[in-house]
């Protein structure tokens, strides 16, 4: 018997990488899930092949009445909202402070953190009413370490890490536990767009940019999506009952700078746009 037997969940992000990764595991360990992305071709494929507990809503996370809506279907179609799973994020505007454009800024705000605003705020209204419920996101190392995103992104991160732990307090009193997962570099085709290596999820598309990530962290392997779903599988269950407000790292141990393989600074500064300093060594 799964531990999720019984349980609804709404997952954003869900066509793709981690989402996909976590929609497949939460179905297989026996929820119902109802998952949002705008990827509608690969989307519908995956609930197909999933069966009538997978559900797909079209679902633009930086609109707030489409994160309502994907709320309101699951529990429409299920009768309940045990867990929701904030994922959807992309890398957004990169480059040097003085050349982001103010409107690339504002899209990747919508999209990485006032997203997650509005997956917390419309699963509290129905957790409340249930006295019970459980909201995980998606944060990220470079939520609280510098050189692992652009600074909107970055930002967007760190910001998601403390409303994690404002909403554990304001809603733990409802039993419902919030917490988030901050992943290190995960090889998903969302990272490899980022780096300008892939636009899909082959199998060589993924080498590409496990070939980036492979000394990026202590753990002799890239980060793959499950990695991070197992975890949010199990914030979702009961195993985690005493967890709140949490930002588990799950990055393999990747230390507080580039560095780890000869050249990772200059490779993940050229993806990013700018350039990496190399570290300070003190003198004397």
């Amino acid at each position: 018997m799964g531990k999720l037997n019984g349980k609804v969940a709404v997952i954003t992000g869900g066509a793709s990488g981690i989402g996909k990764a976590a929609v497949m595991l939460f179905a297989e360990d026996g929820a119902k899930v109802v998952f949002g992305d705008v990827q509608d071709e690969p989307s519908e494929k995956l609930a197909d092949e999933l069966g009538e507990n997978v559900l797909f809503k079209h679902t633009d996370v930086a609109k707030e009445e489409d994160v309502q809506s994907m709320i309101s279907y699951a529990v429409d179609k299920f009768g309940r909202l045990d867990c929701i799973f904030n994922n959807a994020a992309f890398g957004g505007a990169s480059g040097m402070i003085d050349e982001i454009p103010t409107m690339a800024f504002d899209v990747t705000v919508a999209v990485n953190l006032r997203s997650v605003f509005l997956g917390m705020k419309y699963a509290a209204v129905v957790m409340k009413e249930q006295m019970s419920g459980n909201i995980i996101s998606t944060a990220s190392i470079a939520g609280h370490r510098t050189g692992f995103g652009g600074h909107p992104y970055s930002a967007c991160k760190a910001a998601i890490i403390q409303m994690t732990k404002t909403v554990a307090m304001e809603l733990g009193p409802f039993n419902i536990r919030t917490n988030c997962i901050c992943p290190g570099g995960v090889v998903t085709s969302i990272f490899g767009r980022g780096l300008g290596l892939t636009q899909d999820e082959s199998e060589s598309s993924y080498d590409a940019v496990g070939d980036i990530f492979q000394g990026l962290q202590a753990i002799p392997r890239p980060c793959v999506p499950e990695d991070i779903a197992k975890v949010a599988l199990w914030l979702a269950g009961e195993d985690s009952g005493y967890v709140n407000g949490a930002a588990i790292n799950v990055d393999g141990g990747v230390p507080d700078g580039f560095g780890v393989r000869e050249g990772m600074r200059e490779e993940m500064g050229a993806a990013l746009g700018v350039e990496i300093p190399a570290p300070v060594k003190p003198s004397g």
